[in-house]
């Protein structure tokens, strides 16, 4: 998984962790163990009664045992969504 990652480096990635959350930001590095390190990074915490929150953390480094999920995004599209409008059901933990 490690060298499918290089195509994502300086390019906007959203991650999903094992508990469900979302973290966006620009992926700008990883190890052999896919510890990442985003940058320009927010949270994105989903509710069906409020719109979609983004708290910002800036540098933000996420332990590769906890990832699971990673996909680049689209910024045209991205850029376009209405956060405080969309609703959603918060992610529950990844169970194996």
């Amino acid at each position: 998984m490690a060298s499918a990652l290089e195509q994502y480096i300086n390019h906007t990635v959203s991650i999903i962790t094992a508990d469900g959350r979302n973290f966006i930001g620009t992926l700008k590095g990883f190890d052999q163990t896919i510890n990442v390190i985003l940058d320009e990074s927010h949270e994105r915490v989903f509710s069906t009664t409020s719109g979609i929150e983004q708290i910002v953390l800036g540098l933000h480094i996420i332990r590769g045992d906890n990832i699971a999920v990673i996909g680049q995004i689209d910024e045209s599209i991205d850029s376009r969504l209405d956060f405080a409008n969309i609703r959603g059901e918060p992610l529950g933990p990844v169970v194996h």
